[in-house]
């Protein structure tokens, strides 16, 4: 009996350690689908169309200079292409701010996907409805906000959904204090190189050639244009749309919704 009780201690052990493996890589483990920017060499140049106000340029520059540390991209501000309506630009991301009324979002990223998987152009919106507002005027919503839609178009998906949990000190976390939440964390750049651990034959970046989205005509503005509701935050919120525009192209929509 002592030699069968003494077994099973060693293996509800290695049991421990086993789980406690497991959940360490699952926790690190936040790719969307495995979509990514299709590119010939690492580290790879990703442009960031500057489309903000002044009051948005510091927040922008923040969430460009984290990305960048990166091992596998670099994060490069460079001259909007976005226009009035903040038009996708094939190649990279362009990233606005404007008060984009009461619709009840407070920040999204959209991304386009080919039919082989990669990622073809995106776009981040700030909505200043709300960040105007007492409760998301602060350094640390839309260092937050900023961050957390920019990862998405590299790949990223949170890292949790969980909105009144401790923080995981990372931008890709949902809160509801975001004091400690407004930076990439060690598991993002880790997610970034798995992501990018293979090269490709061609490359999806840098064409900048102005876009409607593979002649899928999309405001950008509208929830009910976002397509299929594909998932939902830990209030319930509808938080990941898609929207199929034919011929396996796809465009996916990241939602942070205001209170």
């Amino acid at each position: 009996m002592k030699k069968v009780f003494q077994n099973k201690a060693v293996l509800l052990f290695g049991l421990i350690i086993f789980v406690g493996a497991f959940a360490s890589f699952a926790y690190a483990n936040h790719s969307w689908g495995g979509y990514h920017w299709a590119r010939t060499s690492n580290p790879f140049n990703l442009k960031i169309g500057d489309n903000v106000s002044s009051a948005w340029d510091s927040y922008l520059a923040t969430t460009s200079g984290d990305w960048s540390l990166s091992s596998v991209l670099d994060a490069t501000i460079v001259s909007g292409l976005g226009g009035k309506n903040c038009r996708a630009t094939s190649g990279r991301v362009e990233v606005c701010n404007r008060k984009y009324g009461n619709n009840g979002w407070l920040g999204i990223a959209q991304v386009w996907v080919n039919g082989t998987g990669h990622i073809t152009q995106g776009v981040v919106k700030m909505n200043d409805t709300y960040f105007s507002t007492s409760t998301y005027n602060t350094s640390a919503w839309k260092n937050l906000v900023m961050c957390q839609e920019v990862g998405h178009t590299l790949g990223l998906d949170h890292q949790d959904e969980i909105f009144d949990n401790p923080n995981l000190n990372t931008c890709m976390d949902y809160t509801n204090s975001p004091g400690s939440n407004q930076y990439p964390n060690a598991h993002d750049y880790e997610e970034l190189e798995a992501i990018y651990a293979h090269l490709d034959s061609t490359t999806t970046i840098g064409s900048a050639t102005p876009s409607n989205g593979n002649g899928a005509e999309v405001d950008m503005d509208d929830p009910s244009a976002w397509g299929k509701s594909l998932r939902k935050n830990g209030k319930g919120q509808n938080s990941l749309f898609g929207r199929d525009l034919g011929d396996g192209n796809k465009l996916f929509t990241f939602v942070i919704w205001a209170d």
